[in-house]
């Protein structure tokens, strides 16, 4: 989720550290004792080498849209895909020196597109009826870049840990977590850290220590896949335990790749006591620490720094955009001074990948997976009776959403017991792309995986009236406030509070408005069902995908409600199955205008 960039300092290079020669005074003889010649000061070896990082590739291998079925395209011009990347490595390499340049990841690698679906769900890595499973492409990818090593993102295990074990497997380098530790034994289920040496001829090895943290919020994000098997404890305690511990291994660097922001933000309240973005908090709290690697917020920072409270050192931190629209590149000059690397300097900065062309051999290593996947899209599943678009699904009530709304409450709805099934059942949903459309005629997997992004699965939850209005009432500080009387401009309306369009969930089943024109808390209007007012004691049973569930965003009650239906399947698939089952999608069967924005009572649309 978005980082604010706010308040950047400028890096200022640290003054160079230089070696003295000492004179030693000797006796000669029997004689008077003299001072020795002094020697000529010698100047200390000098070595520098770099760090590339990469963060939130999220699958994309090539510059390839596969819910739209065409090439990338922005206003900016900005390309995608880890095959460009990996040229930019290659052109670094080849100017730096193969044997100066590392290579790292931050997390978030093996979710995100259709590819990464298919080789989870379709044909999975894991294998199926006894047969082994295929490699993963980015496996092939970054094994083929030579990575040194990756940091687990929350999205690795959104497919369940047995997929992520495959396909740490299948990687030729460590995937990294100092905060991920076995639940039993709070021992870590995966390597902390990493220590990789810079050759230097003539002179003593750097050793860089690579410390890979993760994100706390798995154990609310994916507590489906995790609960009982892993604890996720916050960056800053780990790093306070490791970071000594490279240094007593005789590191020269520490580097950090961490998967989480930069602004010490968290998206769930209270609940989990750790923070969500820490990176800045570990750079400031954990001395010892000289760059880190930031990810997460899918935002393009080239360059920042953190002062050390205790040590007053200066340390520097980069997140390039994610799914490979940028590289970061860490670059270090050091001095050996009486035996000892020291840093002299260090920058960063991050390059575009639209520079240069995907590399070929990535192109050749993985075009049949890639046309294997846009075959698979492209299957239509049935047709659809109107073209139904998210364009302005985050302010007003949609068909394209309501679909959403549809299957969730039909799927909960036939699961529920006999007693919870006599409660009144509504559903909340988020609009998670604006350019998503489901077309009039033949609909396909594709249009479907663009309007459902993510790997949600489908709980019940019990809420009553009062604790649905304070939902709601959450729900609507998206909205930036517009006084009555004031033009409402769609362009500045939502993302108040940095809550972006993931986070902003509607409801279907009861109707409301949204007074845009009130103060926070204050907003919801006229809620209502079955057109009677709802009393605060009325229990519902609201269907809501696993993230909303377990707490993610924060939303009040969700979490800690009762369940009455619980599934493992993704909310994307039971989608797909819908359409598959009825042949045809009509909105005429379920859509309905239920919720509207209003400034004092007047429609705003």
């Amino acid at each position: 989720m978005p980082v604010n960039p706010m308040n950047r300092r400028e890096f200022v290079q640290k003054s160079a550290v230089t070696g003295a020669a000492v004179a030693v005074a000797g006796t000669l003889g029997t004689g008077t004792a003299e001072a020795a010649p002094a020697k000529p000061e010698c100047k200390p070896r000098t070595w520098s080498f770099s760090i590339l990082g990469t963060t939130d590739l999220h699958s994309h291998v090539f510059d390839w849209d596969y819910y739209t079925n065409a090439a990338y395209k922005d206003s900016k011009g900005n390309t995608y895909g880890i095959a460009r990347i990996a040229t930019l490595v290659k052109q670094l390499r080849e100017q730096k020196g193969e044997d100066r340049v590392l290579l790292v990841d931050a997390g978030d690698i093996i979710q995100g597109t259709s590819l990464a679906y298919y080789y989870a769900n379709v044909d999975p890595i894991t294998g199926k009826d006894g047969k082994r499973g295929p490699k993963h492409p980015m496996a092939v990818a970054m094994n083929e870049m030579r990575y040194d090593a990756a940091a687990l993102g929350n999205h690795e295990f959104n497919y369940g840990v047995d997929v992520l074990r495959a396909f740490e497997r299948q990687c030729h380098f460590p995937l990294l977590g100092a905060n991920a530790l076995d639940a039993k034994t709070l021992k870590p289920a995966f390597p902390p850290y990493t220590v990789k040496r810079i050759k230097v001829p003539g002179a003593p090895d750097i050793k860089v220590g690579i410390l890979g943290l993760t994100n706390p919020g798995i154990a609310l994000w994916d507590k489906d896949n995790v609960s009982g098997k892993m604890v996720f404890p916050g960056l800053v305690e780990q790093a306070k335990k490791y970071v000594p511990r490279l240094r007593a291994l005789g590191c020269d660097v520490v580097f950090l790749t961490d998967h989480s922001g930069l602004d010490g933000s968290t998206s769930w309240g209270d609940e989990l006591p750790y923070v969500e973005n820490a990176s800045n908090l570990v750079a400031e709290q954990v001395p010892g620490i000289d760059a880190i690697l930031v990810g997460h917020t899918h935002v393009d920072v080239p360059t920042y720094t953190v002062k050390n409270e205790e040590t007053g050192e200066d340390v520097l931190l980069s997140e390039p955009y994610c799914y490979g629209y940028r590289l970061s590149v860490f670059d270090f000059e050091l001095e050996l001074v009486h035996g000892c690397w020291k840093i002299t300097s260090k920058t960063a900065t991050t390059l575009n990948s639209n520079t240069v062309a995907e590399d070929d051999k990535i192109t050749e290593l993985l075009t049949a997976d890639h046309e294997l996947v846009v075959k698979y899209v492209n299957t239509a599943i049935g047709t659809s009776t109107v073209d139904m678009s998210t364009a302005e699904a985050c302010w007003k009530d949609v068909p394209a959403i309501d679909f959403i709304h549809e299957v969730q409450m039909e799927t909960v709805k036939a699961g529920l017991s006999a007693a919870d099934a006599a409660l009144p059942l509504i559903s909340v949903a988020a609009c998670f792309s604006r350019t998503a459309d489901i077309p009039k005629g033949d609909v396909t997997i594709r249009d479907v995986a663009g309007l459902y992004i993510y790997e949600n699965t489908l709980y019940g939850k019990k809420l009553t009236g009062a604790q649905l209005k304070d939902y709601l009432e959450y729900a609507a500080k998206y909205y930036h406030q517009v006084p009555s009387g004031t033009a409402v401009d769609t362009a500045t309306l939502t993302n108040a509070n940095s809550f972006w369009d993931y986070m902003y969930d509607t409801a279907a089943g009861v109707s409301y408005e949204i007074d845009i024109a009130a103060a926070e808390g204050s907003r919801i209007k006229n809620l209502t069902y079955n057109g009677a007012a709802i009393p605060d004691d009325q229990v519902f049973v609201v269907a809501v995908n696993n993230y909303r569930a377990n707490g993610g965003s924060g939303y009040p009650h969700i979490a800690a409600a009762e369940a009455a239906y619980s599934s493992t399947n993704q909310v994307r698939d039971l989608m797909i199955a819908y359409a598959t089952a009825k042949g045809t999608i009509d909105p005429s069967t379920f859509a309905a205008t239920n919720w509207k924005l209003t400034q004092d009572g007047t429609p705003v649309f």
